[in-house]
C-alpha cells in the first residue's frame, strides 16, 4: 500500500471517531392487539402503566385495539458525517454494521454527505419472551402476551392479585415458595379442592404459572395471581379470566 492511500485511509477512521455527537429522544410504538390492557403492555415492555398514559396523554385505562401507542423511549445517538468519512468506518466506530445504519437512516445506498446527521444507535431491544424454570417449579415472569395453548381444561374464574408484602401475607407460599426471594416467579393461589397444589395452570392476561398458594378468601372458582409490585397489583384489580389447567 502506498503513503497515499495508507494516509486517506487513516483519515477516514480519524473522521469516523472524531465527528459531532449529539443525542435525541426517540420512544418506540406498539399497535394496541385484542385483549392487550395496559398492564399487559407496560409489563411487556419493562415499563409502567402510569408512564404509558403520561406519554400518550391518556386520562383513563380505556385503550382501543388498533390504536397506536407510544411505549417509553431511549437517547438516540447522531453522528454528523465528516469529510472523508464512509458507512463503513462509521459503523465500525460505533459497534455497529453497515446494513444497521441503511435500517436506521432509511438509507439505499452507500453514499452519504458530509454535513448530513446519522442515527448511530437503534431502538431499544424489545423485552426478551423467555420463561425460565426455577428449582421450586415456578415459572419466571416472562409478557403476559403468552399465547393461548391448544390443549388442558378451561375455566373460568374470578381474579385477583396479592404481592408478597400484603397485610398478612408472611411471602411464602402454601407449598413453601419463598416469594419475596424469587419475586419474577408466576404462582398463583387456589382452591385445592377445585386446583390441586403444583398444577401448572396458564391464566388469561398473566401467563404460565404454578398453583402454588392457598388463601382464606380463596374459594371454589377464584384465584389470586402473584405479582411482585403493589401498583401493578392494584391495576390488576378484579376481573373474570379464562385459566387452562395445563396438568
Amino acid at each position: 500500500m502506498t503513503k497515499k492511500k495508507l494516509m486517506a485511509v487513516l483519515l477516514a477512521g480519524v473522521f469516523a471517531t472524531g465527528g459531532l455527537f449529539a443525542s435525541r429522544a426517540s420512544a418506540d410504538t406498539y399497535t394496541i392487539q385484542p385483549e392487550d390492557t395496559l398492564y399487559k403492555i407496560s409489563k411487556q415492555f419493562q415499563t409502567s402503566v402510569e408512564e404509558i398514559k403520561e406519554l400518550n396523554n391518556l386520562n383513563s385505562n380505556t385503550i382501543f385495539v388498533g390504536d397506536t401507542l407510544k411505549i417509553g423511549g431511549h437517547d438516540e445517538k447522531v453522528y454528523t458525517i465528516s469529510p472523508g468519512d464512509t458507512l463503513f468506518h462509521i459503523a465500525l466506530a460505533h459497534d455497529a454494521t453497515v446494513d444497521q445504519l441503511q435500517k436506521w437512516n432509511n438509507i439505499d445506498s452507500d453514499l452519504i454527505y458530509p454535513g448530513d446527521a446519522i442515527t448511530v444507535s437503534g431502538p431499544q431491544q424489545e423485552y426478551a419472551k423467555s420463561e425460565v424454570k426455577s428449582a421450586t417449579g415456578g415459572t419466571q415472569a416472562k409478557t403476559s402476551t403468552s399465547s393461548v395453548p391448544d390443549t388442558g381444561r378451561t375455566m373460568t374464574v374470578e381474579a385477583t392479585a396479592y404481592t408478597a408484602y400484603c397485610e398478612g401475607c408472611s411471602g411464602t407460599t402454601a407449598n413453601g415458595t419463598d416469594l419475596r426471594a424469587n419475586p419474577n416467579l408466576k404462582v398463583i393461589a387456589v382452591d385445592p379442592r377445585i386446583i390441586p397444589l403444583g398444577t401448572k395452570v396458564w391464566v388469561e392476561g398473566y401467563g404460565e404459572a404454578i398453583a402454588a398458594d392457598t388463601g382464606g378468601a380463596i374459594k371454589g372458582n377464584k384465584i389470586d395471581v402473584f405479582i411482585p409490585d403493589l401498583d401493578n397489583a392494584y391495576e390488576w384489580g378484579r376481573r373474570s379470566v379464562t385459566i387452562k389447567i395445563l396438568d
